[in-house]
C-alpha cells in the first residue's frame, strides 16, 4: 500500500482557500489520507489509486468528511467497473474517438476565470447521431476532464463551471440522451468524481430542450439544480455568468479562436495516449 506523503502544488490563494471552505488543516490532513489509504485495503472490491495527491482531490470532494470521502471514491470506482461503454478501450487513437476530438465536442479552456474555476466548453449537438454514439462523447469527455485533473490540482478546490453549447441540436441528439444515459451522466457529477460543478449554463437553448433538461433536473439534488442556468440565445445573460476574456470569439469572447482549442485539446488526449491505456 502506498504511504508516501503529500506534496502541494497549490499557491498559497488555493490553499487558503481550502483552508476556508474544503475543511482542509494541513496538520491532520495526512492523517485524513492514513484513514483513507486503511479503508481502502479492506476493499478489495475496489481496485483504487492510493497516491496521496488522488486520496487529498477525494478528501476535497467530500470536504474532509470521511464518510462522504468514501462513498465518492466508492462511486467513482464502481461506476468504472459497471460502464465499460465509457472506461473501457480508452485509446485516443480510436477513429470515433479522433473523429469526436476534430469536431471538438469537449473543451476545456486553458484560461481560468475570476475564482479559479475551470470553464469546460461542452459542444453538445456538433456531432451527428447517424455516426456517432452518445456513449463516445461521454467517454472523450470524461478522459478529459480527467486529464484536466491529473495535471491541475486546483480543479479539485476551485472546482468546474460547464457550458453546454446546444447549437445545432436536432431531435436525433435529443434521442441520444435516453433517461439511462442522463441518470447515468448526474450520477457522475454528482457522487462520483472529486470535483465540484459550480455551474451549468445551457447556451443555444431552443425552448424545445426543456423537455431532456426536465429528465436531467429530475436526477439532481437541489443544489445542483440551483446551478443550473439556461440562457436560450441570449449572449448577455450568458456573458454576465461567464466573463467574454474567457471565451473564444465564436462565444463574443476575447480569447482566441475556437478551432485553436480543438487543436489544442486534440494534440493534448492524442499525446496522452499512453497514460489513458494504462488508467
Amino acid at each position: 500500500m502506498n504511504s508516501e506523503k503529500y506534496v502541494t502544488t497549490l499557491d498559497e490563494a488555493a490553499l487558503n482557500h481550502c483552508r476556508e471552505f474544503l475543511n482542509e488543516k494541513e496538520e491532520s490532513r495526512d492523517e485524513a489520507v492514513a484513514l483513507i489509504r486503511k479503508w481502502l485495503t479492506d476493499q478489495n472490491h475496489l481496485n483504487a489509486r492510493t497516491d496521496s495527491l488522488n486520496l487529498v482531490r477525494f478528501l476535497r470532494g467530500g470536504k474532509f468528511n470521511f464518510e462522504r470521502t468514501i462513498g465518492k471514491i466508492e462511486s467513482f470506482y464502481k461506476l468504472r467497473q459497471n460502464t465499460p461503454e465509457w472506461y473501457g478501450n480508452r485509446d485516443p487513437m480510436l477513429p470515433e474517438l479522433q473523429d469526436l476530438l476534430n469536431l471538438g465536442v469537449f473543451l476545456p479552456i486553458p484560461k481560468r476565470d475570476a475564482e479559479g474555476r475551470v470553464v469546460v466548453l461542452i459542444r453538445a449537438a456538433v456531432h451527428k447521431p447517424k455516426i456517432h454514439k452518445q456513449n463516445d462523447v461521454f467517454k472523450l469527455g470524461n478522459m478529459t476532464i480527467e486529464y484536466e485533473v491529473e495535471n491541475d490540482e486546483s480543479i479539485s478546490v476551485y472546482g468546474v463551471i460547464a457550458i453546454i453549447d446546444l447549437n445545432g441540436v436536432t431531435l436525433g441528439h435529443a434521442r441520444q440522451m435516453t433517461p439511462s444515459i442522463i441518470k447515468k451522466a448526474v450520477h457522475s457529477w454528482q457522487d462520483c468524481y472529486p470535483l465540484r460543478i459550480k455551474g451549468l449554463h445551457f447556451i443555444n437553448a431552443p425552448t424545445h430542450v426543456n423537455v431532456v433538461l426536465s429528465i436531467f433536473r429530475q436526477f439532481m439534488t437541489t443544489k445542483l439544480k440551483s446551478r443550473v442556468q439556461v440562457h436560450g440565445f441570449n449572449l448577455e445573460s450568458f456573458h454576465e455568468k461567464v466573463s467574454p476574456d474567457i471565451l473564444p470569439k465564436e462565444y463574443g469572447g476575447t480569447n482566441g479562436e475556437l478551432q485553436e482549442l480543438i487543436d489544442h485539446w486534440k494534440t493534448k488526449i492524442t499525446e496522452a495516449r499512453q497514460w489513458f491505456l494504462e488508467n
